[in-house]
């Protein structure tokens, strides 16, 4: 199953996504509007039987080609991302830049929740930076609330997946440590296009991700060239903190990020950037040059499925 948002006058809803590209209002269904992919999440067995009751009872049903996707978890409480976790990235890191010293363990930082688009929104590029880059990338979704996992026990806590674009500035991000800041402008987290429930981690660990620019390919990677692998991922992490559902776990990215090449190719207004994950969908943003408004206007695109 396929979890969607969408934005109606009443707001953003929820709709489980079939096969056919048909559309199931949830909250509508349940007789609680809104109600998130979050909630849904929180709730654990009871939220799939919920979803599964939704489907088999609903008498309407939209069509996806008519719907406006937001971001399918637009209010997770941590979105989290990998640095270094392919070995193909690590090794155009080191051919162009052989001073870089490697750590030992995960390096995670956060991406700020204020910096989630939809699937098919504009992303900005920041008034005080030339240096904007793309990160195509597969984000896990956790479900159930959870401590201290085993990386065997992995797939007991997660929701499921989807593809995100950790959108990056590249001055910024090299500015402290941390690379936080470089990775949280407003608008550069777009998600989506929906949270696929029903994939194993073995599954999502063989899967091809390839990033275009204006159609023109620039990253073609497999999950199969992880460092660590998801297990690894949320053993580490669990072991700090409380993973809370709809949390977001950006894996990294492949080589072939603008930064690296030669010369550097960043994005410009007008370009348009597709992530693409096998079996997960599309991301598509085009980018704009960030407006004088302090929030995006969005450019989102009706889809036409999968």
């Amino acid at each position: 199953m396929r979890l969607v948002s969408f934005r109606q006058a009443q707001g953003v809803r929820t709709g489980a996504l079939l096969d056919n590209d048909e559309v199931v209002d949830v909250g509508r269904q349940i007789g609680r509007q809104p109600v998130s992919i979050r909630e849904l999440l929180a709730l654990g067995r009871a939220g799939r039987e919920l979803l599964k009751n939704s489907v088999r009872d609903a008498r309407e049903r939209l069509l996806l080609k008519d719907l406006v996707l937001a971001a399918p978890i637009h209010n997770p409480t941590k979105f989290l991302g990998l640095g270094y976790s392919y070995r193909s990235h690590v090794n155009e890191v080191r051919e162009q830049k052989p001073q870089t010293v490697f750590p030992k363990y995960q390096v995670w930082f956060n991406k700020q929740v204020s910096c989630i688009v939809g699937p098919y929104d504009a992303i900005h590029r920041p008034r005080v930076s030339h240096q904007l880059d793309y990160e195509g990338e597969l984000a896990v979704v956790i479900g159930p609330t959870c401590r201290h996992v085993e990386r065997k026990r992995a797939a007991d806590v997660i929701a499921g997946f989807m593809v995100c674009n950790d959108v990056s500035v590249r001055d910024w991000q090299s500015r402290t440590p941390t690379a936080t800041l470089g990775k949280s402008f407003d608008t550069h987290g777009p998600t989506g296009p929906w949270v696929t429930l029903d994939l194993s981690v073995a599954e999502a660990e063989r899967l091809w991700v390839r990033t275009k620019v204006n159609g023109v390919p620039r990253q073609n990677g497999n999950t199969s060239d992880f460092i660590y692998s998801i297990g690894e991922m949320i053993e580490e992490l669990s072991t700090v903190f409380t993973l809370e559902a709809g949390d977001i776990l950006a894996t990294g990215t492949p080589s072939g990020v603008g930064a690296l090449m030669d010369p550097p190719q960043f994005l410009k207004a007008g370009d348009v950037v597709s992530v693409e994950i096998q079996g997960l969908g599309i991301v598509e943003n085009r980018v704009i040059d960030e407006p004088c408004s302090p929030r995006l206007t969005s450019s989102a695109k009706k889809v036409s499925g999968s």
